[in-house]
């Protein structure tokens, strides 16, 4: 049976958060003070301007001081409420809300542990009803804000006319590792600070319309094979976590888009040359590049993905409502265009969903 379109979530507003410091990559470069030529040239060629992050006191010998495990999952969480906040305020500013309508609360984040989830500790720091409910996903890494998308769709349409909220926060400087090793340079060199939230609401559109598309449908593809290519591991001689990225990651996600983007498209009658607005995780140049070549897209098509990649690097979960912000801020989509959000990251996953305006 299909879902009536009046049942079907609309997006709402969005909004965006940052942490106050930002460094360029040459600067993080020099806060390491790190001179290998192949580990600077993985920074410099990463099509990332600048990043947030809170990174270590100096040491007072013009380098950075470790941070053990403890003091990053502080970091986590502090950093984590304080984005958090900011952006669940930005995001029910644009959608015209007030935090007293609010009535799912699902955040995401994969930089941290936090029990109580930060559902909880935002719903206690910003004084929310606490008849909201809420759900946290944790751990699955930078193609969770589409999974999270799907469940609280889910309960916004069963939900009509209640206010649901997706919020994504990632402390990235917390999983923020110092050595001298290739594997550790490929992630300090992408990831960066970074909080994004949409508002979901199902039921008739009121008189003003919404500047917000239609969530229509999703579909996943997992690549069991790739299990292990973006992972976190326990590093015993650091005492800490660390992130791994394989460097063949950017092919294994391009060469799986395709399938992934034509069952989405599947029994929609419509086609790729249909999509007017292309929102794809801004998960670095290479994998850019990857789903640009196999989807057959435009450097236009993809203009925001690579815009936030070079303004704030990877942000994780969060990266492509970063995009979909500057889309909105565009004004260029129109009433009937569609558009596809699409994220990917440990499992190996790609998650899609379908939106029309």
């Amino acid at each position: 049976m299909t879902l009536a379109a009046e049942l079907r979530p609309r997006a709402l507003g969005v909004g965006t958060a940052v942490t106050s410091t930002s460094y360029t990559q040459q600067e993080v470069l020099d806060a390491f003070q790190i001179t290998d030529p192949k580990i600077r040239s993985v920074f410099l060629n990463s099509a990332i301007d600048r990043r947030h992050l809170t990174l270590p006191p100096p040491d007072g010998k013009g380098g950075r001081v470790p941070e053990p495990q403890g003091d990053l999952l502080d970091k986590h969480k502090a950093k984590a409420i304080e984005m958090g906040a900011e952006a669940l305020r930005a995001c029910l500013k644009r959608a015209g809300a007030e935090l007293a309508e609010l009535r799912h609360l699902c955040c995401v984040t994969s930089t941290g542990l936090l029990t109580p989830g930060l559902s909880a500790l935002l719903i206690k720091e910003l004084g929310i009803d606490r008849h909201c409910s809420r759900s946290d996903i944790v751990g699955m890494g930078c193609n969770a804000g589409l999974n999270a998308l799907g469940v609280v769709a889910g309960w916004a349409a069963a939900h009509p006319g209640e206010l649901a909220v997706v919020l994504c926060a990632e402390a990235c400087s917390a999983a923020y590792a110092i050595d001298s090793t290739m594997r550790t340079a490929v992630v300090n060199s992408l990831f960066g600070d970074g909080a994004s939230a949409i508002a979901l609401r199902s039921g008739p559109d009121g008189v003003a319309d919404p500047e917000g598309p239609r969530i229509l449908k999703f579909a996943s593809r997992i690549i069991p094979d790739a299990s292990d290519a973006m992972r976190y591991d326990w590093d015993r001689e650091q005492g800490r976590y660390s992130f791994y990225l394989d460097p063949r990651i950017p092919y294994v996600v391009g060469a799986h888009a395709e399938p992934v983007v034509d069952r989405l498209l599947a029994d929609t009658g419509l086609r790729r040359s249909d999509i007017s607005h292309w929102l794809v995780h801004s998960g670095g140049k290479k994998v850019i590049d990857a789903v640009v070549v196999n989807l057959g897209l435009t450097r236009y098509d993809v203009r925001h993905t690579v815009g936030v990649l070079r303004d704030y690097g990877n942000v994780s979960s969060g990266s492509f409502l970063f995009s979909y912000e500057r889309l909105l801020d565009e004004g260029v989509a129109k009433p009937g265009e569609y558009g596809v959000l699409m994220t990917m990251g440990p499992g190996s996953t790609i998650e899609t969903a379908l939106v029309q305006w």
